[in-house]
């Protein structure tokens, strides 16, 4: 299982860089929406996936000693879900208002000024 995580992990933060050196500023968006993911599937890796219990010590016991699953990977991923959420309504926003105001969405004809008429 954990193979096949590494290789998803592999193939996710390759698309995401792959998209990001693009010219188009909608594969910037894509490809850093990809790279989010991948570090997400990294954490949940990191952090030893494991079919348990959830850690809660019974009345008549000191010490929890059966097999329970970590909350912190867990919490980690929804707080990294959220902010990436949070990154990618706001770049939408940025892409469709500098869309309306130049007519593209290429990063090439953002970055040279515009030549006045004499």
């Amino acid at each position: 299982m954990e193979l096949i995580l590494v290789l998803l992990i592999c193939i996710l933060y390759a698309a995401g860089i792959y998209l990001i050196l693009r010219r188009s500023m909608v594969k910037l968006l894509l490809g850093i929406m990809l790279l989010g993911n991948g570090t997400n599937i990294l954490i949940f890796l990191l952090g030893n996936i494991i079919k348990g219990k959830p850690p809660i010590i019974g009345p008549d016991l000191k010490v929890f000693t059966d097999i329970y699953a970590d909350p912190i990977p867990q919490a980690l991923i929804l707080t990294a879900i959220v902010i990436s959420f949070g990154l990618t309504s706001f770049a939408i926003v940025l892409l469709k208002r500098v869309y309306a105001l130049l007519g593209t969405d290429d990063l090439d004809d953002l970055n040279t000024p515009e030549e006045e008429d004499i």
